[in-house]
C-alpha cells in the first residue's frame, strides 16, 4: 500500500531558498554558543551541589521520624507503604497499591514517507516521496486527515477508553508521609493479571496474555479491525524505597544548596546514598556530554546552512555541486569543532580555570595547525620563477 510524488524545484528556486535558510543557520550558529556556555555552568554547578550534598547528608539508621534532623538533608530507606485502593471502573480494575496504570493501544493506520532526491544538470532537483500505509498499534491517535492519501486509510476521531493513570494520595514510609512528587517517582511497575471481563463491557471482547482485547467489527470476526483496542494494567505495589531529601517534620521537600541547585533522590530498592550520589553525578556527566554533542551539531548545522547556497549555485553541475558541497561540509566541521571547543574552554576558564585553559590551547593548536598547513599547501603549488 504505497503511492509516490514526484516534483521539481528550479536552480533559482533552490538558491532563493538556500538564501532564506542562512538566516536560520545564523540563529542556530549564535544559540550554539549560549547552548554550550551555559550547559558547562550547569555541569559545573550541578557537580558541586551534587558534592554538598554528599558531605551533608545525614544517614538514617531507621524510618522514625527524629525532630533534631527537621531541615537537614537525610537519607532513608524502607518500605513505602499505602492503605490506598485504586480502582478503574471501567474494568471493574481495584487493587491496593501506589500506582495503577492503564495502557490502550488502537489499532490505526499509519503512514511512513521516503524522500529520494536526484540533481538534474542545470541546478534543477527532482524530489520523489513514497509514502506507505500500515496498520499498527498505537497509544495516540493518528490524525489520518493529514495523510497524503486519505482514502481507505481513515483512522477513528474518538474511541472508547484511553490510557490513564491513578496515584495513591497518601504512601508511608515508616512515621513519614513521601509527597507526591516522590510517590510519582517510584519505580517496579508490574503487570497486573487480568482474570474475567466486566459484566457491563460488551459482548466484543476477550481476554488474552492479561490483555483485554475490544473489537469494533463483527461479534464472530476473529481478524483484527481498524478501531479495535487492546488494553493492560500496570501496578507498583508497596515496596521498599530509598530516599534522599530535605526532612521537614514528618515529610519530605527538595534540599536547596549553596551551590544553587535542588536535591530530591528516590529510587525503587535499598541503595545506598553514597550510591545514590555516585549515579546522580554519572547522569550530570551524560547530561553534559549529550548537550555538547547538541551544541556541536548545532553549530554544524547553522555553518552548513550558512554556506549552502555555494553548493547549491555550483549545482549547476551536478559533480561540481557535490565536491564543493563535501567542502563546505569539511569545512563546517572544522570550524564548528574548534568554535565548540573554544566556547567549552572560555567556559571552562570562567567556571573552572584550570582544565578551561587547557582546552582552549587545544582548541587553538587545532585551529593553527590547519592554517599553517593550508599555508603551507599554498606555497608548494605556488609556480617557480626563473
Amino acid at each position: 500500500m504505497s503511492y509516490s510524488e514526484t516534483t521539481n524545484t528550479s536552480w533559482f528556486a533552490r538558491i532563493g531558498d538556500s538564501i532564506k535558510g542562512v538566516l536560520v543557520g545564523l540563529l542556530l550558529f549564535l544559540l550554539s554558543f549560549v547552548l554550550l556556555f551555559w550547559n558547562e555552568g550547569r555541569t559545573v554547578q550541578t557537580t558541586k551541589s551534587l558534592d554538598e550534598g554528599a558531605s551533608a547528608v545525614v544517614k538514617l539508621t531507621s524510618a522514625k521520624l527524629n525532630p533534631k534532623y527537621d531541615g537537614k538533608l537525610v537519607y532513608i530507606s524502607g518500605k513505602a507503604d499505602t492503605q490506598d485502593v485504586l480502582v478503574d471502573d471501567s474494568f471493574g480494575v481495584s487493587v491496593r497499591a501506589i500506582k495503577l496504570s492503564k495502557t490502550v493501544l488502537t489499532y490505526q493506520w499509519s503512514e511512513d514517507v521516503k524522500t529520494e532526491t536526484t540533481k538534474e544538470v542545470g541546478g534543477n532537483e527532482k524530489t520523489t516521496k513514497t509514502y506507505t500505509y500500515k496498520k499498527i498499534w498505537n497509544e495516540r491517535l493518528i490524525d489520518s486527515s493529514a495523510f497524503k492519501q486519505q482514502e481507505n486509510h481513515q483512522n477513528p476521531t474518538d474511541v472508547l477508553y484511553q490510557s490513564s493513570e491513578i496515584f495513591a494520595s497518601a504512601v508511608s514510609l515508616g512515621e513519614f508521609v513521601l509527597n507526591q512528587t516522590q510517590i510519582r517517582s517510584i519505580g517496579g511497575a508490574a503487570v497486573l493479571p487480568i482474570s474475567k471481563l466486566p459484566e457491563n463491557l460488551t459482548t466484543n471482547a476477550k481476554i488474552a496474555n492479561n490483555t483485554i482485547y475490544i473489537s469494533v467489527g463483527e461479534a464472530n470476526n476473529t481478524a483484527t479491525t481498524i478501531g479495535d483496542q487492546k488494553i493492560s494494567f500496570k501496578v507498583v505495589k508497596p515496596t521498599v524505597v530509598s530516599i534522599v531529601a530535605r526532612q521537614v517534620q514528618n515529610s519530605f521537600e527538595p534540599y536547596s544548596t549553596q551551590a544553587g541547585d535542588d536535591i530530591s533522590m528516590i529510587d525503587t530498592g535499598v541503595v545506598s546514598a553514597d550510591a545514590m550520589f555516585v549515579s546522580a553525578q554519572q547522569d550530570n556527566t551524560i547530561f553534559a556530554w549529550i548537550l555538547r554533542f547538541v551544541g556541536f551539531f548545532m553549530m554544524f548545522g547553522g555553518l552548513s546552512m550558512i554556506l549552502k547556497p555555494l553548493s547549491v549555485v555550483a549545482d549547476v553541475l551536478p559533480l561540481l555541486g557535490d565536491i564543493v558541497a563535501m567542502g563546505v561540509g569539511f569545512i563546517s566541521f572544522v570550524v564548528a569543532l574548534c568554535f565548540s571547543l573554544l566556547t567549552i574552554g572560555v567556559a571552562w576558564i570562567f567556571y573552572r580555570p584550570l582544565l578551561g585553559i587547557s582546552l582552549v590551547v587545544v582548541g587553538f593548536a587545532i585551529s593553527g595547525a590547519l592554517y599553517y598547513g593550508r599555508k603551507k599547501q599554498t606555497t608548494n603549488h605556488k609556480p617557480q620563477t626563473t
